[in-house]
């Protein structure tokens, strides 16, 4: 599997993650919310460079034009809850795709250890079909592992595009270890070392999906 870690190069890309994770920042969740679509945006952008394109002609108003245009509209899927402004910003971008939308939680266990479980999917057929997967947070790799396995039962992708904000190092090695599609890329916006206990990345931003919507209980 390829990992591309578009924070490892300067770019404007690290100034948006700098403010989701900044606490004198993120708190504001509209502004989170927003700095996760402009990164969603950012990602969508590169991922686009790796389609496959073909020409075509087009009419302007004073001739015509061979213009470049990707050939296959991606299948856009994401994680709820977290994974909803990420998403938001890969479909400002591939404005005509299809979308698919997994419910996942933690089932927590005395102790404090936890499994995954996938709760729901609504998904179009993926057979053959380059799929977008997105989440901002990749902690212990588990609830994308089993993402990608609930792909599986729409058909067949041609490829996926992992999408990940912040990941853990732990999590990256888990998934390049168990992922079940061979045809597969993983994208980073940046790279942590440590993970605690309860898989929250260190030093991470938190949890993604409070700052994005509230605090659940």
């Amino acid at each position: 599997m390829k990992t591309i870690n578009l924070g490892e190069k300067n770019s404007i890309f690290n100034h948006f993650i700098r403010e989701i994770r900044d606490v004198n920042i993120q708190n504001d969740s509209m502004r989170f919310r927003r700095n996760i679509e402009r990164i969603g945006e950012i990602f969508a952008y590169e991922i686009s460079k790796k389609m496959e394109f073909n020409n075509r002609e087009i009419t302007t108003p004073l001739g015509i034009s061979s213009e470049s245009l990707i050939d296959d509209k991606p299948v856009l899927a994401t994680i709820l809850r977290a994974g909803l402004p990420l998403h938001q910003g890969f479909l400002n971008y591939f404005d005509s795709s299809d979308n698919c939308f997994i419910s996942a939680y933690r089932k927590h266990k005395r102790g404090g250890n936890f499994e995954v479980k996938i709760e729901y999917m609504s998904s179009p057929d993926l057979d053959g079909k380059t799929v977008i997967l997105c989440d901002p947070m990749l902690a212990s790799g588990a609830s994308m592992i089993l993402a990608t396995k609930a792909l599986l039962s729409k058909g067949k992708p041609k490829h996926v595009h992992i999408v990940a904000v912040i990941a853990s190092a732990e999590g990256v090695d888990y998934v390049k270890e168990n992922i079940p599609i061979k045809e597969c890329t993983l994208w980073l916006g940046a790279l942590d070392q440590e993970m605690t206990a309860q898989s929250y990345i260190v030093p991470g931003l938190g949890d993604a999906g409070d700052l994005a919507y509230g605090q659940k209980v």
